[in-house]
């Protein structure tokens, strides 16, 4: 499987995020899906040994997004989306300290707009969370506020 790029400072891939899970995703192309795994450490809890709803969400989010690159050249902008809208739902609570997998897909594709989903499993394959979003490629003007040409440099493939 081909890995994805990183990021800099992204909370939920970031490489030089001190606070961020530093999570690094795979291009599964004959299943057509992304794939990560992730163990979130108890320091993100809501209650003791149960990840908080929100980084749930948020790694939800970014892979659902991630699943766009499965079509599209990693290094381009054409390859990045913004959620517009997103509905997690919570099937079981999800474990802190345990390796989760997180698997992300394209529902409807589109160059301007896409319905994408992602889900957490845990590593019997019981899914505790999963989302639905609607993603849409953002205008020039907010590549040009996120300073692109210098954040470039940091978007790509790591080593582990």
């Amino acid at each position: 499987m081909e890995k994805q790029p990183n990021s800099r400072t992204c909370f939920v891939c970031g490489r030089q995020n001190d606070i961020g899970l530093k999570v690094s995703w795979y291009n599964d192309y004959e299943k057509q899906e992304v794939r990560a795994t992730v163990s979130i450490p108890e320091h993100f809890n809501s209650y003791p040994g149960f990840v908080h709803g929100g980084i749930v969400s948020a790694i939800l989010d970014e892979t659902a997004g991630r699943a766009i690159m499965l079509d599209r050249e990693m290094d381009s902008l054409d390859c990045f989306m913004v959620t517009t809208r997103l509905e997690t739902k919570y099937r079981l609570p999800t474990p802190t300290e345990q390796p989760l997998t997180v698997v992300g897909w394209v529902l409807r594709p589109g160059r301007s707009r896409a319905r994408v989903a992602s889900e957490i499993r845990l590593q019997d394959g019981t899914v505790t969370a999963s989302c639905e979003a609607t993603v849409l490629r953002p205008p020039q003007k907010y590549f040009e506020m996120w300073n692109w040409e210098e954040e470039q440099k940091y978007w790509r493939v790591y080593d582990d």
